[in-house]
């Protein structure tokens, strides 16, 4: 007995599975209480009214979620009304279905809950044009859409009030399993045989793993501020608050970079040390990744104690090199630095779950703080919403666009009266995504899985013809498409083909639908691609000049923060964690653009060579100003706090003034280099700022040249061809 309550309990934590019981009970109720009743055509309706509220679901505390749904349930009617009230006439229709797409859209602007409402209205829209013929009356429809919703809503708010911190658990342990894959290629940086080119890809892949990261914590954040919202005193939510914290610390002391790594590896090349630092941080990836386990099964995180071994031979190895004195000290210095910031790493790991790092401080009630971003009256509604009335918003630039393909969609079922004609504006809103290479990757998915699904379905209808089989098969078709419409989205295509060829079924038009799927399919994914190929395509309006810009100014916003505190002493608040925050998120949009750039046509080739190349340096640059914040501390010597305060200057200059550096900067970094050859071991935190500045300035005249080529030749280009 007490075997399977374990295992019961077990699988209560596997939220997947929780998941799937959800929509299990929610398809089964659309599919078989209509049928009990003898009202099988109303499974059509209820069954996309559970479709659209699963894709409109959002995490948030009881009171939220509770005012969430009621919005959605009156967008959902309002939609469908309006859909049935003005098909019979099609001017006031397509005008109605252009100002309703633009509007549902921009509201995205006022934040995720909105943004996610909005899209289900517009899914609503849709699948009412498909049903418009099922029922007579105009509340009909619309009023068992919202009755689907509701019977989802209903299940899932019980779920929340079963597991409230579900949700919570789940972000943080993906916050802890991509801070191990982050740790895993900044691993890759201590290889001894890389090449240039090698070094460089593996930067360019560690920037891309930040900005994965990056998105994770933005993620997580957003989860815990609404949970502290709503319950300021919730042990769980604390406990989670300061796990984020310790991700948050352990990322930017993973992200230090103490040294140039390539030039490391060919100084050490012979040596041992570079595979003990691979190795240590390889071992701290997997217990980040064994971290995220733990939280996710809900079981107590037990340390390596592999750790114990790997630093006393790592220590012993450093010892040698600096007795040997075979290599120059600075080197070795900064492998001491590094030393000390892997072994804090391991301290948070080693201690994340003792009380001294779960307790909630009120002493430290400063350092336990998150940024608000939510609404804050109407006044705020009205600035988020002038900020994207203009083509340079890429969400306005998306409202426009769907808006467009849907119009010439409706036009084109008007005048041709295909047969399912809407599914073509179905197809269109799904795989219509804000830039062109997301949008080109989903129109291969989509006609991919609608051709497997149709295929399926085919089979399905044949040799299943009874109700009952039908029914269970539509179930599980609705299931799945909801567990892999994030992972696999040919997959979840596939599924809620055959979901939909089974709800024509019901109306006895199954095997009728099929053809014209496919083809209404093509015809959709054909209007996307020109959307996003000739309306507002992104790359007339890309600026990559302005994000790099961003970038530049976050990082110096972020440098100034961290000499601060050199000079006021360590401080967690939550300013600075606002302006370190700003600065990975921006390195996140700069890796992002670039690697969307890179994939859009007619991208200049040496531009590409030279935009990745930025994209390495910019990551560089950060990872220089992390390893000064991850040893931040108050110092008093004088000199090294005025050389701080010239060296901000001169960086500041050159990388948001394109100043070129003149010879008083070059007798700064001499300075520097000097200080470093003639600074003792006793003033650590000294040194460490002066290794730091000194490898700031090794890249600071390449950086900033490479800024200057990319924001002069991307704008003009931009500015050319907007105006075309």
């Amino acid at each position: 007995m007490n075997s399977w309550l374990t295992r019961l309990k077990q699988a209560t934590y596997n939220t997947s599975f929780m998941y799937s019981l959800r929509m299990i009970i929610a398809f089964t109720g659309t599919a078989f209480v209509p049928y009990l009743l003898n009202c099988q055509l109303y499974t059509i309706p209820l069954t996309l009214g559970v479709v659209a509220a699963g894709l409109s679901d959002i995490d948030d505390r009881f009171s939220v979620r509770i005012m969430n749904q009621i919005y959605t349930y009156i967008g959902f009617f309002i939609t469908a009304v309006s859909i049935y009230l003005l098909f019979p006439y099609p001017i006031l229709f397509a005008i109605g279905l252009i100002i309703s797409c633009i509007g549902w859209i921009l509201l995205g602007s006022l934040g995720r809950r909105y943004a996610t409402i909005s899209y289900g209205c517009l899914v609503i829209a849709v699948y009412s044009m498909l049903g418009v013929d099922l029922f007579e009356n105009w509340y009909m429809q619309a009023g068992l859409l919202v009755i689907g919703a509701i019977w989802y809503g209903l299940l899932s708010t019980i779920s929340f009030l079963l597991f409230p911190v579900r949700q919570v658990q789940d972000k943080l342990a993906q916050c802890y399993s991509s801070l191990g894959d982050f740790l895993f290629a900044k691993s890759n940086l201590f290889d001894v045989d890389m090449t240039a080119g090698s070094y460089q890809q593996s930067l360019i892949e560690l920037s891309m793993e930040n900005g994965k990261l990056i998105s994770i914590f933005n993620d997580m954040k957003t989860a815990l501020l609404t949970r502290l919202k709503g319950d300021r005193g919730q042990k769980d939510t604390r406990r989670s608050l300061q796990y984020y914290f310790v991700a948050q610390d352990i990322h930017e002391r993973a992200d230090s970079a103490h040294i140039d790594y390539q030039k490391l590896a060919k100084i050490f090349e012979h040596s041992d040390i570079l595979f003990r630092f691979q190795r240590v941080l390889s071992l701290q990836a997997k217990a980040c990744k064994d971290l995220s386990q733990s939280i996710m099964h809900r079981q107590a995180y037990n340390h390596n104690q592999r750790f114990k071994h790997a630093f006393r031979n790592l220590r012993i190895s450093l010892d040698k090199l600096r007795a040997e004195q075979q290599y120059d000290q600075v080197w070795v210095n900064a492998l001491f630095s590094l030393y000390q910031n892997l072994k804090a790493i391991d301290a948070q790991l080693r201690n994340v779950e003792t009380e001294r790092h779960i307790k909630f401080d009120k002493a430290k009630q400063a350092e336990n703080q998150l940024k608000d971003d939510d609404l804050k009256g109407w006044d705020d509604m009205a600035v988020r919403l002038k900020q994207h009335l203009t083509p340079e918003s890429v969400l306005f630039r998306h409202a426009v666009r769907v808006s467009i393909v849907l119009f010439i969609g409706y036009v084109f079922v008007q005048l041709t009266d295909i047969e399912y004609g809407y599914w073509i504006l179905l197809t269109a809103l799904f795989v219509s995504q804000p830039n062109f290479n997301a949008t080109k990757r989903r129109l291969y998915l989509r006609i991919v899985g609608t051709l497997i699904g149709i295929i399926l379905g085919y089979g399905i209808l044949y040799f299943i013809p009874s109700i009952e089989g039908q029914l269970l098969l539509l179930i599980l078709s609705g299931v799945l498409f909801f567990e892999l419409r994030s992972k696999q989205y040919a997959q979840a295509t596939a599924f809620i083909t055959i979901l939909a060829l089974i709800n024509f079924n019901l109306d006895g038009m199954g095997f009728a639908a099929a053809i014209p799927r496919m083809i209404d399919t093509l015809i959709g994914c054909a209007l996307a691609w020109f959307g996003v190929s000739f309306i507002f395509p992104d790359w007339k309006f890309r600026r990559l000049g302005r994000t790099i810009r961003r970038s530049l100014l976050a990082q110096c916003n972020y440098l100034s923060e961290v000499m601060n505190q050199y000079k006021n002493g360590r401080n967690n608040g939550l300013n600075y964690r606002i302006v370190r925050r700003a600065a990975h998120n921006t390195d996140a949009d700069v890796a992002s653009l670039i690697s969307t750039l890179a994939t859009e046509p007619n991208f200049d080739p040496a531009q590409k060579a030279q935009a990745f190349e930025f994209l390495s340096l910019n990551h560089t640059f950060i990872s220089y100003i992390a390893a000064l914040g991850a040893h931040r501390d108050k110092i008093e010597d004088q000199e090294v706090l005025q050389l701080m305060d010239q060296a901000l200057d001169n960086i500041q200059g050159a990388l948001l003034h394109d100043e070129v550096p003149d010879l008083s900067s070059q007798n700064m970094l001499n300075a520097v280099r000097q200080r470093l050859a003639q600074q003792n071991d006793e003033d650590h935190k000294s040194l460490i700022v002066l290794q730091q500045l000194s490898l700031m300035f090794s890249i600071l005249n390449q950086l900033s040249q490479l800024k200057q080529n990319l924001s002069h030749e991307r704008d003009q280009k931009s500015t050319e061809l907007a105006s075309l």
